[in-house]
């Protein structure tokens, strides 16, 4: 048996004990296929590339995916690195399939190498939209990014680097947001062996010591525990463990502690069948042993954002060491170790999907609802640090009826407030903690009871406000609550703050406000005019600095343009001399007849759109729009495919072209704002492909709109319409 019939064979069993294997042969035909599609393809390893895709799918068949998202993970490189399309996927194994791969391949070229914060904040959001669309991808990326790690010792000792700075930065604390800390552990400590080798190699070494020393301590304790337990007629499984490498040099790190010096090295774990189990062993082991003061943490009663659930008590041994001990149900262990995978069922219909498991999702839903709301991308990076707490730790409070607030650390009674409703924040005019009056800068800390005062009279919030608030969800109230007050006055402050800093920068104003370059910046930050740009200057949303050096990149990129597109263009050989012809798909493709023309998913282009061609391997010409991301972060070793193209005119008499195009719109909830959604789209003629809606606790809709088109002047009389129904107040144009 060969390695890679080795490595099917082990996918096919992980899916069997898991239940997940429906179509066996479904799954072989995407081993065989992907095979083929792979064939002569090596790794830097020398083994053939199929041996990736196999692991990938080995470690989602271990996580218990269902048979789509492993199929998918067999396929991931096949659209990317071969010459079988998406459509080919998609007929094979369904339209699911096809998604997932062509979501892992869009992830695959997001690059994360410290470039510009524009850039940098719109691959989060192309991250966080595919994750909306299907949880699935991500997933699959992080099992796709947790091989190439185990494998990343055949990279130079750059690119080590660069890969593990990605996955430490981005994949393990997503990784840690879905809750698969089998995957987040590992993710973890092979970022630290290629990032610090040196304090990694040194770490293993002393960990393996005192490991020798110490396995007798914990063997012990292991065994009184069990004695204990079995005692009061409690079942459970109890071992020892030694903490994961990442997590101990964080700990050393952040804290300033010697390996000696850290409790919780190692560490006793019992899982039992129940709640009720869980704090009659946590008496039990209080009974036993003395335990460490201020080291006690119950995350069952509250859960950690990403739904972990455990009782960590510290305490000192009969011989004075201290050493952890966790408390979980086999219910919560699985949870931990798989997260949101852990509880992948099947809807009717083979559908895969999530069911109770989908409030753990909230956090991206809300992610999506205010990243629109970002004033810059420096915002939306620094505040999604934050939310997502990828680099915070998280402060457990209550409210006064004993509810749970989740807030970042360093959030304040502001925070907390505009987290129960942004009207108690505007409202807000004092607070107590623990019954006290305190400052309303006072920062909060895990157990704090906290009551907001509240007043009629009140001016609204104050915009020092915004230097005291931690998380994004306040200082976008705050800032939405700004916009809508003193519009007029913010609009002539805007415009004034924005005249004094061009004046003293020595810049030429009136060459900056032209409609091309004014509209793109209105688009950029998601407004509806230019007078919303200058009133978020005017009440502090934008930085006018920011502004203008928008305008003046915009700028310097249109002058430079018209040079560019010739040095382009001098690259397509002799096609350059020929004339332009005409495509079957409505596209006239200079000096290139009988053509195979493909339109790009990443930007979707409909007529109407400024579009240019990019020659593929062996696929045609694709289509993108000039604004592509893509086109725009082309190599320049790559700007030589770019060939121009132009949309053909219409001919009289013939049924016009349609195009899919995909809207995202934003409203206020209310009852029947679906159906008045429906209505008007009917009422244009327009057919709705697909319709997802997603709510939250702030009252806010946002629906995610795809549809047929003839083009661009169509999309903009649809969004006319929408926004006359009442409560709608943004529409955007997804990209990617």
């Amino acid at each position: 048996m060969t390695e890679d019939q080795e490595l099917f064979s082990q996918i096919l069993a992980n899916m069997k004990k898991n239940g997940t294997l429906r179509d066996a042969s479904r799954v072989e035909e995407a081993y065989l296929l992907a095979k083929e599609a792979h064939g002569g393809q090596l790794r830097r390893s020398g083994e053939p590339y199929i041996n990736h895709p196999l692991h990938v799918a080995i470690i989602l068949s271990e996580l218990g995916m269902d048979e789509d998202t492993v199929v998918a993970g067999i396929m991931h490189d096949v659209a990317e690195d071969t010459e079988m399309t998406l459509e080919q996927i998609g007929e094979k194994f369904g339209p699911d399939v096809a998604e997932m791969v062509d979501g892992v391949t869009k992830l695959t070229r997001l690059t994360w190498d410290g470039g510009k914060v524009e850039q940098q904040a719109e691959n989060l959001r192309k991250m966080f939209i595919a994750m909306a669309r299907d949880i699935r991808v991500i997933i699959i990326k992080l099992a796709d990014r947790t091989h190439n790690m185990r494998t990343l010792q055949y990279m130079s000792p750059e690119k080590q680097k660069e890969k593990a700075r990605e996955t430490m930065d981005i994949y393990a604390p997503l990784a840690s947001r879905l809750g698969i800390s089998k995957l987040k552990v590992e993710l973890d400590n092979l970022s630290l062996k290629y990032l610090e080798p040196e304090a990694y190699n040194r770490l293993v070494m002393e960990i393996d010591r005192k490991k020798l020393s110490r396995e007798g301590f914990i063997d012990s304790i292991v065994d009184e525990v069990k004695a204990k337990l079995a005692a009061a007629g409690i079942e459970a499984d109890t071992y020892g463990r030694v903490k994961h490498y990442f997590s101990i040099y964080k700990k050393m790190k952040t804290q300033n502690k010697s390996l000696d010096e850290i409790y919780d090295l190692f560490a006793v774990r019992v899982i039992v069948n129940t709640v009720q189990d869980c704090y009659a062993v946590l008496g039990i082991v209080h009974e036993m042993y003395t335990p460490l003061p201020g080291r006690f943490k119950d995350y069952v009663a509250m859960p950690k954002p990403n739904h972990y659930q455990s009782i960590h008590t510290t305490v000192i041994g009969k011989n004075g060491l201290p050493f952890e001990i966790q408390i979980r149900t086999h219910e919560m262990h699985h949870t931990a170790e798989y997260g949101i995978a852990a509880h992948w069922k099947y809807k009717e219909g083979g559908k895969a999907g999530l069911t109770r498991e989908e409030e753990k999702l909230s956090w991206l839903r809300q992610i999506l609802e205010w990243q629109n709301e970002m004033s810059d991308d420096s915002e939306f990076l620094s505040s999604l640090k934050t939310d997502l707490n990828l680099l915070s730790d998280d402060v457990y409070v209550f409210t006064p009826t004993g509810d749970v607030k989740v807030l970042p650390k360093g959030s304040t009674p502001i925070d907390f407030a505009y987290m129960v409703h942004s009207a108690v924040g505007n409202r807000m005019v004092g607070a107590r903690v623990n019954e006290r009056l305190v400052p309303i800068n006072y920062q909060l800390n895990t157990g704090d009871r906290v009551e907001i005062i509240t007043s009629q009279n009140t001016k609204g919030p104050s915009r020092d406000w915004l230097g005291m608030v931690a998380s994004a969800q306040a200082r976008n109230k705050i800032n939405q609550w700004f916009r809508s007050q003193n519009k007029e006055d913010n609009i002539d402050k805007g415009r004034d703050l924005l005249e004094r800093y061009c004046k003293a920068k020595n810049v030429d104003m009136s060459e900056l406000l032209k409609p091309e370059l004014t509209e793109k910046v209105i688009n950029k930050y998601g407004f509806l005019e230019w007078d919303a740009v200058l009133a978020a200057i005017g009440h502090g949303g934008l930085k006018e600095g920011q502004v203008v050096n928008k305008l003046l990149e915009l700028k310097k990129k249109q002058d430079k343009r018209t040079i560019t597109d010739e040095e382009v263009l001098e690259a397509i050989a002799e096609n350059k001399r020929q004339p332009l012809k005409k495509t079957n798909n409505g596209i006239i493709v200079e000096g290139i007849d009988d053509v195979a023309v493909h339109f790009a998913r990443c930007c979707s282009p409909i007529p109407g759109d400024e579009i240019v061609g990019f020659i593929t391997r062996g696929r045609g010409v694709t289509i993108h729009r000039t604004d592509c991301l893509n086109i725009i972060n082309l190599p320049e070793i790559e700007r030589g495919r770019l060939i121009s193209v132009e949309w053909a005119a219409a001919e009289e008499g013939k049924q016009k072209e349609r195009y899919t195009a995909e809207i995202a719109l934003y409203a206020k909830d209310r009852i029947g704002i679906t159906a008045d959604v429906s209505r008007t789209l009917a009422e244009q003629d327009i057919l709705i492909l697909t319709l997802r809606t997603y709510g939250n606790k702030q009252g806010i809709s946002t629906f995610f709109i795809t549809f047929e088109t003839e083009g661009v002047e169509e999309i903009s009389k649809v969004i006319q319409k929408l926004y006359q129904i009442d409560g709608v107040f943004d529409i955007q144009r997804t990209v990617g």
